[in-house]
C-alpha cells in the first residue's frame, strides 16, 4: 500500500506560519522545516495544493490550476484566522512562493512571509518539463503500472504539461507586476547551483521589491530544494532569525 503524503497542522504558540510546497511536489518538501519551526514554538501549516499528492502525476494538470492554488492559498490563511490565529506569516518553496508572494501582495494583514527558490521572475532558462516527467516515470514504476499504460499517460503529459507551465507563468507575471504592493519586510532564499530555475533571477526578484526591506540569502553551494537539501540547516536558522524581528 502507497502511504500518500498528507497536508500537516503543527500546534505551537500563538504565532503562525504557513508553508506552501513546490510544484510537482508535495507537503513533504517543507514538513522539515515545519517541524523545526514547530519546536521553536510557532503553529505550523503545510497545506496541499489541490491535485498534487495523489500518486497521480496527471491530476496536477486535470485537477489543479494557478487558480485553485490561489483558492488553496487563501483557504490556508483563512483556517488559521479560524482558529483565531492574528500573526500569521506565509512562505513558499518555488511555486509556494509564487503564492505566499500574492497573498502578501493582496493581504496587508499577514505580517510577513517570502519565497525559497520561487520562479516569480521568469525564464526561459528552467528544465521544470524534463523534471516532472521524470518524476512522474518514477511514480508510475512505483506503482508498478504496465509499459503501455506508463507510456500512454508520459505521453498525455508531455502534450499538456506546457500549457499548464504557460499559465503558471502568467500568474508568476501578474504578481511580479505587483511586488511593489508589498510593504511587509519579506525573506528571500535561492540556491545559487538550482538545478531547475535560474538562480540568478532572484537579484531581480529583490530589486522589485521596491517597498519592503528584503531579508535576502543566497546559498551559493545549493540547489532547487533549500529546504530539505545541504542549505537547510542555514535556511532554518536564517528564517528564525527573521520570524524573531517580524514577531516581535
Amino acid at each position: 500500500m502507497i502511504q500518500l503524503p498528507k497536508p500537516f497542522f503543527f500546534e505551537g504558540g500563538s504565532q503562525a506560519v504557513i508553508l506552501l510546497h513546490a510544484y510537482a511536489s508535495n507537503s513533504n518538501d517543507v514538513r522539515l522545516i515545519g517541524h523545526f519551526l514547530q519546536k521553536q514554538g510557532y503553529t505550523v501549516l503545510g497545506p496541499m495544493f489541490t491535485g498534487h499528492g495523489t500518486g497521480e502525476p496527471t491530476d496536477i494538470l486535470t485537477k489543479g490550476s494557478p487558480d485553485a492554488w490561489w483558492h488553496d492559498t487563501q483557504q490556508a490563511i483563512q483556517f488559521l484566522r479560524d482558529r483565531k490565529y492574528e500573526k500569521i506569516c506565509i512562505f513558499g518553496l518555488s511555486l509556494g512562493g509564487i503564492f505566499a508572494m500574492r497573498a502578501l501582495e493582496e493581504d496587508a494583514t499577514l505580517l510577513g512571509g517570502g519565497s525559497f527558490s520561487s520562479p516569480i521572475i521568469t525564464s526561459q532558462k528552467n528544465h521544470l518539463t524534463p523534471e516532472f516527467i521524470r518524476l512522474a516515470q518514477a511514480t508510475y514504476k512505483y506503482m508498478k503500472l504496465d509499459d503501455e499504460t506508463q507510456q500512454q499517460r508520459l505521453n498525455w503529459l508531455t502534450v499538456h504539461l506546457p500549457v499548464q507551465l504557460t499559465q503558471i507563468n502568467q500568474f508568476a507575471g501578474m504578481v511580479a507586476g505587483d511586488l511593489n504592493k508589498i510593504s511587509q519586510a519579506t525573506f528571500v532564499a535561492q540556491g545559487g547551483q538550482d538545478e531547475l530555475i535560474d538562480s540568478q533571477k532572484v537579484y531581480e526578484l529583490k530589486d522589485a521589491l521596491i517597498n519592503s526591506q528584503v531579508n535576502f540569502h543566497y546559498y551559493q553551494d545549493a540547489g532547487h530544494v533549500i529546504t530539505v537539501n545541504k542549505a537547510h540547516h542555514q535556511l532554518e536558522q536564517d528564517l528564525t532569525a527573521y520570524l524573531k524581528q517580524i514577531f516581535n
